[in-house]
């Protein structure tokens, strides 16, 4: 499958990278992007200079929530398939600016189903997060398990829109599939994230700040896997057919739901020492308790993905960081 993709929050970390990887085999891509200052615009605008030299590239500047906005977009374009990832993203941020999640979350993402509805694409991916499992302590994570106690509003907004899309899929046949994505990660990252917040204290010297002591597991997911996945979902259109009793499959419904992780839970600390590893140098810890809305472990069951895509992740953490502090080293000109 190949043809014109509308790809929201292109100037983002994973819109990007997954622009990039489009245009590279044969797509034309639409996107569309506000460069808010919730961190660097300076970092998206370098992100999307990669892009512009691309003929096969259209850029949009505006924010999804605008009326109208998108609607005029998909009625000039006709976009086959659609990848909404612009969001307004952030566990923490959410309790200090909530109304930033209401504008983004769920009134942009209202404006994408309308202008969905007004021009129906062959398939739409909409980006959720593994936060939406919330307090469930059952692991791995299973597309199928309830999810129902979110413990951040960023988490609630992103369940929202989970159930805003399986409604708009059943009215009016919209084929949606909702991915969950378990902390990504690598080059061309956001500066609000762990491994550039670990990355740049330590190279400076600086103390790194390690919540809920050290006891902390996440599935992390390198960029280039999870955008290899997104890339083949596309040919995965929700229809009638089950690939399995772990199917999320909608029984009313176009419309399923899709971990992509890397299927291997791993220690905070271990991480950690990865980057001190990558960057040659030794952290020094700063041991705190858990911060408000953060959950101590993530884990993706990945059965769903290799199902429907025949993939799974293989980037090891090891690989990963090196990547990135390759990129960090190089981006931000430090030794």
């Amino acid at each position: 499958m190949a043809g014109t993709v509308v790809i929201t929050g292109h100037a983002g970390f994973i819109g990007f990278h997954l622009s990039q990887a489009m245009l590279g085999q044969g797509w034309r891509v639409v996107g569309i992007d506000d460069h808010n200052d919730y961190y660097d615009p300076g970092l998206k605008a370098a992100r999307e200079a990669r892009l512009t030299p691309s003929a096969a590239f259209r850029a949009v500047r505006g924010g999804i929530e605008e009326p109208g906005l998108l609607d005029r977009i998909f009625a000039e374009e006709r976009p086959d398939a659609v990848v909404h990832l612009a969001a307004q993203a952030g566990v923490r941020h959410s309790i200090d600016n909530p109304r930033a999640y209401v504008r983004a979350n769920l009134l942009g993402t209202f404006e994408l189903l309308e202008a969905a509805r007004a021009h129906p694409p062959r398939h739409m991916l909409l980006a959720s997060t593994s936060s939406a499992y919330g307090a469930s302590t059952a692991m791995p994570y299973r597309e199928t398990d309830k999810a129902d106690s979110q413990m951040s509003f960023y988490a609630a907004t992103k369940k929202s829109t989970e159930a805003m899309a399986h409604s708009y899929a059943h009215l009016f046949g919209l084929p949606i599939t909702m991915f969950r994505f378990f902390t990504v990660y690598g080059p061309w990252g956001r500066p609000d994230m762990a491994p550039y917040l670990f990355t740049s204290a330590i190279m400076e010297g600086r103390p790194i700040k390690v919540f809920n002591h050290g006891d902390m597991r996440r599935d992390f997911t390198f960029v280039s896997d999870l955008v290899r996945a997104t890339m083949l979902l596309l040919d995965a259109v929700p229809g009638t057919e089950r690939a399995g009793d772990f199917d999320s499959l909608s029984p009313v419904a176009p419309f399923r739901v899709v971990n992509i992780g890397n299927g291997a839970p791993v220690r905070l600390m271990d991480f950690i020492a990865a980057i001190e590893t990558a960057t040659g140098r030794t952290a020094e810890k700063r041991m705190l308790p858990m911060q408000p809305g953060d959950v101590p472990a993530t884990w993706a069951d990945t059965t769903l993905l290799r199902a429907l895509s025949g993939y799974a992740p293989q980037t090891t953490v090891e690989e990963g960081v090196a990547a990135y502090v390759d990129w960090f080293r190089d981006f931000y000109g430090t030794g």
